[in-house]
């Protein structure tokens, strides 16, 4: 049994969820985003909440109903408040900087990365070594925080590199004398 899925999803005011042509639709004030329907899982929206319940008894219809029922609440937040992630570049010389739909990284190689932002992206440069990127889609921004931590990931004996604000990098010690 899914702890997870057992829980409904609450839909606040302002938020509108509907079904239709296999795919659940969330309409917000961040604007709309939508998921196919699985079909080992049935979906009901009734009193101002979303319902995830397996199909059947299979275990496949079980593994699939709490996952569906995150994928639904995470539709929720994103329409309401949206996601972000911040990056933190270390490094003498390291520096990023947004220009429009363009961030341009400067990470010690010998030419700039020049990263172009997808749509529905957001990119901010606080400062010259924050990153903050951030959208209504939960998958979208991590996989665009990786693409860009992909460039130059930290290193353990001197910590440079690009690494997610709150994350530990675990530091070695260097050669003896």
């Amino acid at each position: 049994m899914s702890r997870t899925g057992k829980k409904p999803v609450a839909v606040p005011a302002g938020v509108t969820a509907a079904i239709a042509d296999g795919q659940l639709s969330v309409k917000g004030p961040k604007g709309t985003l939508s998921i196919p329907l699985a079909n080992e899982v049935t979906y009901s929206i009734e009193d101002g909440v979303i319902a995830v319940k397996p199909a059947n008894d299979t275990k496949r219809a079980r593994a699939f109903w709490g996952m569906q029922r995150t994928l639904v609440a995470n539709l929720i937040t994103g329409v309401t408040e949206g996601y972000t992630k911040k990056l933190l570049i270390t490094g003498v010389g390291y520096r990023a900087d947004a220009k429009g739909k363009v961030l341009n990284l400067k990470l010690g190689y010998s030419h700039d990365v020049d990263f172009d932002v997808p749509e529905g992206i957001e990119i901010k440069t606080p400062d010259n070594t924050t990153v903050e990127i951030s959208g209504i889609d939960k998958q979208k921004v991590g996989q665009v925080a990786a693409e860009i931590r992909r460039w130059r990931k930290p290193e353990p004996y001197k910590g440079k590199g690009i690494k997610y604000a709150g994350e530990f990098i675990f530091r070695k010690e260097g050669k003896k004398k």
